[in-house]
């Protein structure tokens, strides 16, 4: 079993998570941690193999948590999970030693494939037989999921305005804002932006507005 720890500032999220990697094949939750300072004696204390590692953490950045861990000689990967998507932090990640990179908000079926890829990834590097380049490249290939293969097939012509519209947006939108740019009822809207996100031509994102409630809006998806 791959022993996996929890890093999420959110509990709420860390609960979600931490439920979703329970039902993983292989792998056992052991905890949660919802501070750098929780994480850190959380490691000392349940030796996890994994951690699910957020990059916004309330006393340190998740990043330079997964650094000192290194330095400290702990023997842990992590998957960073953040909503930060900009180049900067990614290639931080990268430098820092993480696996992966998943950006919120993703699907159990994304996670799931993930963290397969990374119990695959585990099980030939512990195998210690590399007898050549090829074998290189492929024990580096093994830590991601393959992606898979968007459609190249042309999207109805009003699903494609309302993805346009979307991508040419300087911010998240919402069924209300695509309704009012291109004149279809917000039902339809919503009903076009839901399929977009199951196409994997757009991202959702939660926004919280004064009443506390969330609003569902939506940017392009990364390669979109």
């Amino acid at each position: 079993m791959i022993r996996t720890l929890v890093v999420d500032d959110d509990y709420r999220v860390a609960r979600v998570h931490a439920a979703q990697v329970a039902r993983v094949q292989g792998y056992e939750c052991v905890g949660e941690a919802h501070t750098a300072a929780e994480a850190r004696a959380a490691v000392a204390r349940l030796k996890p193999d994994l951690l699910l590692l957020d990059v916004y953490l309330p006393d340190d950045d998740g990043i330079a948590l997964l650094r000192s861990l290194r330095e400290a000689g702990e023997d842990v990967d992590a998957i960073i999970i953040t909503a930060a998507r900009d180049v900067a932090t990614v290639r931080a990640a990268m430098r820092g030693g993480a696996v992966y990179y998943l950006v919120k908000p993703f699907g159990f079926d994304q996670l799931t494939a993930q963290l397969a890829a990374y119990r695959r990834w585990r099980s030939e590097a512990e195998s210690g037989h590399i007898s050549g380049q090829t074998d290189v490249d492929a024990l580096f290939a093994a830590r991601h999921a393959p992606t898979p293969p968007r459609s190249t097939r042309a999207l109805p012509p009003t699903m494609q305005k309302v993805l346009d519209a979307v991508r040419t947006a300087d911010h998240p939108l919402g069924a209300q804002d695509v309704s009012d740019l291109i004149g279809i009822s917000r039902p339809t809207a919503q009903r076009y932006l839901s399929e977009l996100e199951r196409k994997g031509r757009l991202e959702l994102r939660l926004e919280y507005g004064t009443t506390g409630r969330p609003v569902n809006t939506y940017i392009v998806a990364l390669g979109a």
